[in-house]
């Protein structure tokens, strides 16, 4: 009797889940019909004509952005564009963008370029670009908007964290040539190395910075600047990471996928041989830049110097669509050694310093930040 009243109740659990199932397909199907109703209500009715391949893409990317600040909808001629390399003809400002409740976000200007020339700001909002407003409109179109040739001028309008006015800046576009790697050598014992982005050959950059700055037996301490550092490859985070340690977790990725779930350790082999080492970060130190310091801090193996960190801890995968566009999408979320996220909350310094005014420039006698961790490391 017991079993078949198991049996019975297996049965029925099962029908409530099928219903269950279907009542949500149901839904779904329902909504697809109410989104195909509203389009065509705003095509027999607003007031002006519309075009309804652009309200569509609109639609994409309206999902897409609602699911975070970093998945977007890329049509066939922005994909396009993407994968073709400029020959000179267009020209930049030198930012690292991202968008936040709808509006374009500088999350980093990048070193010696017309936006970090003229004063631009990581986590400053761009609210019009010459005489358009960028509310409303996508993350690809406000990009768009802000390419130009080579030598033109273009007005951004900036909103600014502690200013009650806006801020407008004439910037004149230039071919941006990044060098990633840059050091120095401070009050002849100090080693100071600048990443501005983590390209692909970045770790092999560093590995000979540090090599040559090891020549010198002056050397006592080293300064690793990652300031508006918007981020790059995961792979590179992970080697520069390791320069660092003899051992230990570096990070690690979760994903709805269980082979996207991964860990990374670090090898035997601090090239520096455990001298004290400060890491400066601020508000533009984003994504690779944060897995570096987040390690490093985790693992009690540097200082963390300087501002909060911007908070980026996802992967994005491009993923091509049938209509030859693409969708740039979050898949995979990093975790740091202590199992924190750097999700929305960012790497926070050990000793904060902010930037002491708006003259502040990096590296410069403005930089009161740079000149904290030099006085620290000499005592």
């Amino acid at each position: 009797m017991k079993k078949i009243f198991f049996i019975f109740v297996f049965i029925l659990l099962n029908f409530f889940l099928v219903n269950i199932s279907i009542s949500k397909e149901n839904n779904i199907y329902k909504k697809i019909d109410l989104f195909g109703e509203v389009l065509e209500k705003i095509n027999k009715e607003y007031v002006d004509e519309i075009n309804q391949s652009e309200s569509m893409d609109s639609a994409i990317n309206g999902l897409l952005q609602s699911l975070d600040p970093y998945s977007a909808y890329m049509s066939p001629e922005i994909f396009n564009e993407m994968q073709t390399e400029t020959s000179g003809e267009f020209g930049g400002l030198g930012i690292e963008v991202g968008m936040e409740s709808g509006v374009v976000k500088v999350i980093s200007p990048i070193d010696d370029t017309p936006a970090s020339r003229a004063g631009i700001k990581a986590g400053d909002y761009i609210v019009k670009i010459n005489d358009t407003q960028v509310q409303g409109k996508s993350l690809s179109e406000a990009v768009d908007l802000m390419r130009g040739p080579v030598g033109s001028s273009i007005e951004l309008t900036i909103r600014r964290r502690g200013e009650k006015k806006a801020l407008i800046f004439n910037i004149v576009r230039k071919i941006i040539e990044i060098q990633s790697v840059k050091s120095d050598l401070l009050e002849k014992n100090i080693g100071y190395i600048r990443l501005t982005s983590f390209n692909e050959n970045s770790a092999e950059q560093i590995e000979k910075k540090i090599k040559d700055l090891e020549k010198n037996e002056n050397i006592s301490a080293y300064i690793l600047d990652l300031r508006n550092n918007p981020g790059g490859l995961l792979s590179q985070a992970i080697k520069i990471s390791d320069f660092f340690l003899d051992n230990g977790e570096i990070v690690s990725t979760k994903s709805r996928k269980l082979s996207e779930n991964r860990k990374w350790f670090a090898k035997k082999g601090d090239l520096t041989n455990g001298k004290t080492l400060i890491i400066l970060i601020n508000y533009g130190s984003a994504s690779a830049s944060e897995i570096v310091a987040g390690a490093l801090k985790d693992h009690k193996r540097a200082i963390i110097l300087g501002e909060n960190s911007y908070g980026k801890g996802s992967v994005q995968s491009i993923i091509p669509l049938k209509n030859n566009g693409a969708i740039r999408l979050t898949v995979a979320k990093y975790y740091l050694p202590s199992g924190k996220s750097i999700s929305e909350v960012g790497v926070s310094p050990d000793i904060e310093i902010n930037e002491e005014n708006d003259e502040f420039r990096i590296k410069t006698e403005t930089d009161n930040q740079l000149n904290y961790a030099i006085k620290l490391l000499n005592g």
